[in-house]
């Protein structure tokens, strides 16, 4: 418990000496996120549900491919299946949902 509070500690400095690029890599993930749905925009019908599929892909896409670029170098390095994969998958997802929650515009 001590362990996890002085790392939790140390993290938070860490982002407050670090905030501008933080920030910076917010705003990338937030930039690939409007590439991969404009690029979707093509594909499926502006309808509610082309937007509904459009949204859910552009959402899930990023994570997985986040996770699946660490868990390729391992598998090709070791041959078996990368452990860590969804826990990855989980903290690019729960980053990606804060950032576009705080920039989030009700039409």
């Amino acid at each position: 418990m001590i362990k996890q509070i002085l790392a939790l500690f140390i993290f938070s400095i860490v982002i407050v000496f670090s905030m501008s690029y933080a920030h910076q890599g917010l705003q990338y993930l937030i930039d690939l996120h409007e590439l991969i749905s404009a690029l979707l925009t093509d594909v499926f019908s502006p309808g509610e549900a082309g937007m509904l599929a459009r949204g859910l892909l552009t959402f899930l896409s990023i994570p997985l491919l986040a996770g699946l670029i660490p868990a390729f170098f391992y598998w090709v390095v070791k041959r078996h299946w990368f452990p860590y994969f969804m826990e990855i998958v989980w903290v690019i997802w729960l980053i990606q949902v804060g950032a576009l929650v705080m920039i989030y515009k009700s039409v």
